[in-house]
């Protein structure tokens, strides 16, 4: 006979935890990244101006841009520090104050080198937000629900600069360049109020050791080889300075590795690149970096100084397509949740590469809508990419090492933009000085066919504009000179989009890789046992034997 046995149950009780809105915390964080983002596409368009206004050099206002570069490759590499150091609130109160003192400072600039410190303390409060954001998502959301959390941030990631260089562009006809500062002091101070009342801590403290040695050798390191990037676009990459700059920010970057894998207390904990699916998003998302960036510089260079269009025209061709990637950016974000990465990589780099490839066929008579066209189907592809590879990679890290994962990948896609950038733009001048010699040696007067070109259109000059034959032939050969320089600008900007595309399939490859992280999609919830009044005990009767 089996016997029975009663057992009495106790009800398990969820602990209450402070409750979070999500929503709000989203909302007040990704205003910071949109009023910070905004701010620096503004500064573009401005820059003849400010160049006029303060009677300085483009290499010397090209500073304004470069240093705030600078202070971001400084600034995010710390910032794992100082999420464990500072509370929620307190890091992103300092950044926006940080960020909107430095905006008055501009606002207000009588001189270049004021100018140059507000951009300077603007930088300091930009470089924490973007890493600061992306480290609270991913504590206060599940990882089955951050495809669509981390889609949010690309609104200010990319509508962000589809809406600058216009609204840009619009401020200084009618209005003068400060007002491009003060337009976005508003909007910080609101976000400001609204995080002092409603922004949650939601980030634990650990109060790390400060790390000396790891904060200067990646100083040192990240400063000089982002300045040596931002200098060979213009001076080559076999300028004196862009050589010693490369080298020594290798030395530095090389001594600051060793140091962060050899301490115990690292700054910067790169032991999360022993996360295979996390390495690979990173190497990936550097990579569509360097191929993303480098195009936005090539096609308005195209637009405005061979087809002669403004640089209002410029900002309208590129803002469909950036308001597309803003608006896609939730939903694939959301499609990732359901799918994973790997299928909306490979379908968007699939697409990326192919109208990459298109822009490598550019000529003098390219319409506008037909390379608006192209852009925005670009930019419908990197849609599929932006966020969704890095948030693949950042779901297969452990909670405690987020903050330095965001730090990790943050600071590897701002190299990989810059060196991208470089690259591209180095390529297209190489390229275009080529073009024009191959030119060069076939215009020459052992051409017979080019010489009795010339004589021709010369005798036509001649015969309208009632000069000298010998005068006629000048103008005849300034002119093909003149065709020669343009032609061989647009045959350097495709070769750097072959280039691009290059890259874009390398990327292509590397995200067949991409594996989806298992998701325990019914995560457990922290209960302890409690015990309740004896008249609301259940009993059951269990049987054994």
């Amino acid at each position: 006979m089996a016997e029975s046995k009663s057992l009495v149950v106790y009800d398990a009780v969820p602990v209450k935890e402070e409750p979070v809105h999500r929503g709000v915390l989203l909302f007040v964080l990704v205003l910071g990244a949109f009023i910070a983002i905004l701010n620096q596409t503004l500064l573009n368009v401005a820059i003849p101006h400010l160049m006029n206004d303060f009677n300085v050099s483009s290499s010397t206002i090209q500073w304004l841009s470069t240093a705030y570069m600078l202070v971001n490759g400084i600034v995010i590499p710390i910032s794992a520090y100082l999420i464990g150091t500072f509370t929620t609130r307190q890091l992103f109160l300092g950044a926006m104050i940080s960020f909107t003192v430095g905006s008055l400072i501009c606002g207000v600039a009588p001189t270049f080198s004021v100018m140059l410190i507000g951009r300077i303390v603007q930088g300091l409060g930009a470089g924490i937000i973007m890493p600061l954001m992306m480290t609270v998502i991913l504590n206060i959301f599940p990882p089955e629900t951050r495809g669509r959390s981390m889609g949010m941030i690309g609104i200010a990631m990319f509508f962000a600069p589809a809406v600058g260089p216009t609204l840009s562009g619009w401020i200084i006809e009618h209005w003068s360049w400060r007002i491009l500062f003060y337009v976005a002091m508003p909007l910080a101070i609101a976000d400001i109020i609204l995080a002092y009342f409603l922004l949650k801590n939601v980030t634990k403290k650990t109060n790390p050791l400060f790390d000396f040695w790891g904060f200067l050798t990646s100083t040192v390191g990240l400063g000089f080889l982002l300045y040596g990037c931002s200098e060979a676009g213009s001076k080559g990459w076999g300028d004196a300075i862009v050589d010693v700059s490369l080298i020594i920010g290798a030395i530095a970057l090389v001594l600051f590795i060793i140091r962060e894998l050899t301490t115990p207390n690292p700054m910067l904990n790169l032991r999360v690149f022993k996360f295979g699916i996390f390495t690979t998003s990173v190497i990936v998302s550097c990579i569509v970096n360097m191929a993303m960036f480098g195009a936005t510089i090539l096609v308005p260079i195209y637009v405005q100084n061979i087809r002669g269009f403004s640089a209002m025209d410029s900002g309208l061709l590129m803002l469909p397509g950036a308001l597309l990637m803003g608006v896609m950016s939730p939903v694939t974000g959301a499609l990732m949740d359901k799918v994973g990465a790997r299928p909306l990589a490979i379908i968007g780099l699939t697409i990326t590469a192919v109208t990459t490839w298109e822009l490598s066929k550019l000529g003098p008579d390219t319409t506008y809508h037909s390379l608006m066209l192209l852009y925005t189907l670009r930019m419908f592809g990197m849609s599929f990419i932006a966020m969704t590879i890095m948030t693949a990679g950042l779901n297969q890290i452990p909670r405690e090492l987020v903050s330095h994962a965001t730090a990790a990948s943050n600071t590897a896609r701002q190299v990989a933009a810059s060196l991208g950038t470089a690259l591209l733009v180095t390529v297209m001048s190489n390229r275009s000085t080529f073009h024009l010699g191959e030119f060069s040696n076939t215009m020459t007067s052992t051409n017979p066919n080019l010489v009795d070109i010339v004589q021709k259109l010369g005798a036509g000059f001649a015969a309208k504009l009632g000069i000298p034959a010998d005068a006629s032939q000048g103008v005849v050969s300034q002119m093909l000179y003149g065709l020669a320089v343009k032609q061989s600008t647009i045959m350097g900007i495709n070769d750097a989009f072959v280039v691009a595309t290059v890259l874009t399939v390398i990327a292509l490859v590397c995200s067949f890789f991409l594996k989806r992280v298992k998701l325990d999609k019914a995560p457990a919830v922290k209960t302890e046992l409690v015990p309740v009044p004896r008249e609301q005990q259940r009993t059951i009767v269990v049987k054994q034997g």
